[in-house]
């Protein structure tokens, strides 16, 4: 089974080489890493072109073949793309469509894997299972001193009505067959902070993807998102959140996106 690993960056010079190696560490080989920068300044991609084969060379702009499938090099990176987005969803977009895995999990450009054996976790449960999706836990750890964990996010067992608790899996250990993507779609970019929540919304509550929780801490993630940084993130956050029902053709109860943020505020104890 082929994993492809979508990372998206932009100027990420202080973190990605931590994603980058806990990818190259897995023990599972059979991985399509796929990273798409947004034409970064501050050294990301000379860091990126570290875990490419030293032969090869990457365009920064799309016109000159900026996609290069790397497949039979040695690094871990198969294939880089590097030209300016409109965001970071239209980024993640753009990897799922090089993407041939039959399993495409994402991984952001701040956060890293936890253990070296996760990718042969991931594909074990999928195949005992044969599932359509799959979420594991993460922890929240300080962006400076990764080595401290600030904040523990444990997903449980998955049960479709708990979305209208608030609730919804890490979208970091969030695990999907290309399958599903090609039936129901790829993230909506009119979403600023939350097109994962409605992608995961619409895969597994309007959809019914089957889903399975690997209950294992998968992902170490740098504390401070970009819908917690402020409360006017935040407040847009929850806006996105409705929109993520309304575009589905879904009604909330009147307290699940009061519940969603809140049910943040257990992950501290």
């Amino acid at each position: 089974m082929k994993v492809s690993l979508i990372t998206v960056s932009y100027n990420s010079a202080k973190t990605i080489a931590d994603t980058l190696k806990s990818v190259q560490s897995q023990t599972y080989k059979d991985i399509e890493y796929i990273v798409v920068d947004g034409n970064s300044s501050d050294g990301t991609i000379e860091i990126v072109k570290q875990f490419l084969d030293s032969a090869k060379d990457v365009s920064q702009d799309a016109s000159q073949d900026s996609e290069k499938d790397i497949s039979q090099d040695t690094g871990v990176v198969k294939k880089f793309l590097c030209e300016r987005d409109k965001g970071i969803y239209d980024a993640m977009n753009k990897g799922l469509a090089m993407a041939t895995g039959e399993v495409i999990g994402v991984l952001n450009s701040d956060d890293f894997y936890c253990s070296n054996d996760v990718i042969e976790e991931v594909v074990r449960a999928f195949q005992q299972n044969n599932t359509d999706c799959l979420y594991g836990d993460l922890n929240y750890v300080d962006p400076i001193d990764t080595s401290k964990i600030v904040r523990k996010w444990r997903s449980g067992s998955f049960r479709k009505q708990n979305f209208l608790k608030g609730w919804m899996p890490p979208h970091p250990t969030f695990f999907v067959r290309k399958s599903c993507y090609d039936k129901f779609g790829k993230f909506d970019t009119q979403f600023k902070s939350a097109a994962d929540y409605e992608l995961i919304l619409r895969f597994l509550f309007k959809e019914s993807c089957s889903a399975v929780h690997l209950p294992k801490v998968m992902i170490h993630m740098r504390a401070g998102g970009v819908s917690n940084v402020s409360l006017k993130n935040r407040i847009r956050a929850n806006r996105e959140d409705r929109l993520a029902w309304k575009i589905n053709g879904l009604k909330p109860k009147w307290f699940t996106l009061l519940r969603k943020p809140l049910s943040k505020l257990i992950q501290y104890f």
